[in-house]
């Protein structure tokens, strides 16, 4: 099975309601879809969102990326030798995580299906159905409320609440949101980068004392400052994640030898693929560290490859955070993951499983 062709196009779903962060607001799905076609008929699907405050890939970044120097150097590829093609995808040129991460799930799409299995299975096995929480974007505290209290009556037992703006507001954001779901749901607060490490420290004791138990809170604070990570980590209970603070292989082994988080968020945008998000994975569970597996807002094609990643390293990979396709108002793909609200089922189809996507515009 060689590749003969590297087609891309956009595909846009409209939002349940605005995304927002600490760091922007959203109002749909905008994916840059790859499709690998080969000699016998076959085609391989990934796809890459837009998230230059994350990753610093914009569409454009993305599209040029993969025309200009990652597509040509896979036309004439036997899709058997995936290694190599892999290490040809990476070394294309410097960074551009999410261009190489749409370009290796295709890839991966294609192996499982030369070896007529699904992609799980060719990475390890597994139960093939798994259960994700849900985001609660950053709002009025009577919205968010709201929010979460229709998140359960939709089944979802695990809330990611978005915080990082204001530090007052959102312990009442917080406790409000408590106050409503009870044990009925856990909580997991996201600052996104939104806090100082002084500030985090105060936020999360202040909530820890009210009697208010977290699951975990995820990037406290910048990116870069694994110091002030580490500090957070040391001064309070409650679980901290790393999110923006490892994209790689390498970033996970600084922060694991820092002592600067207690789980790492794998998002195959951030790590360039598969490839490096399993990397991850090894390494965390080479020192007890647990792992989510998170998604960047964007469509169920990469989601689903992140899907098969889960299922296949659940030992490590403890917590979901999968919800792209649950916050848009519909799917566009048809076949291979399922998604149903809170529940995720991975079908027994080859590859990623996907038989046609809905409202694609050829660029």
């Amino acid at each position: 099975m060689k590749i003969t062709d590297v087609r891309l196009a956009l595909l846009r779903v409209p939002l349940r309601t605005p995304f927002r962060t600490a760091l922007r607001t959203v109002t749909q799905v905008e994916d840059v879809v790859v499709a690998l076609h080969t000699d016998d008929g076959r085609t391989g699907y990934g796809s890459a969102p837009a998230t230059a405050l994350i990753t610093g890939d914009t569409h454009g970044s993305v599209i040029e990326a993969i025309r200009r120097y990652i597509g040509p150097r896979l036309v004439g590829e036997d899709v058997a030798d995936l290694n190599r093609i892999g290490r040809l995808v990476q070394t294309a040129l410097v960074g551009n995580a999410s261009a190489k991460a749409a370009v290796d799930i295709a890839l991966h799409d294609l192996w499982s299906q030369l070896h007529d299995a699904p992609l799980y299975r060719m990475l390890g096995g597994g139960s093939p159905s798994i259960t994700t929480d849900l985001t609660i974007s950053v709002n009025d505290i009577d919205t968010m409320v709201a929010d979460a209290l229709d998140a359960l009556a939709r089944g979802f037992t695990s809330l990611k609440i978005k915080v990082g703006k204001e530090g007052a507001t959102d312990i009442a954001r917080v406790r409000a949101i408590h106050a409503a779901v009870g044990p009925r749901a856990s909580l997991r607060l996201d600052a996104n980068q939104g806090w100082t490490p002084k500030e985090a420290v105060r936020t999360l004791r202040t909530l820890e004392q009210a009697g208010i138990v977290l699951d975990l809170v995820e990037q406290p604070v910048k990116a870069h400052d694994l110091d002030g990570m580490r500090y957070v980590t040391g001064h309070v209970d409650t679980p901290v994640m790393a999110d923006e603070s490892v994209f790689g292989p390498r970033d996970a082994i600084d922060l694991i030898r820092m002592g600067a988080a207690d789980i790492i968020n794998i998002k195959l945008m951030k790590a360039g693929g598969i490839t490096n998000a399993l990397r991850v994975a090894d390494i965390a569970a080479m020192h007890d560290v647990e792992c989510m597996i998170g998604c960047m807002l964007e469509s169920s094609i990469g989601v689903a490859a992140a899907v098969h990643v889960a299922i296949a390293n659940a030992d490590v990979i403890t917590r979901i955070d999968l919800d792209g396709p649950s916050l848009c108002v519909f799917d566009p793909v048809r076949g291979g993951v399922m998604f149903d609200d809170a529940a995720i089922t991975a079908s027994d189809a080859p590859g990623l499983g996907i038989r046609h996507i809905d409202g694609l515009e050829p660029l």
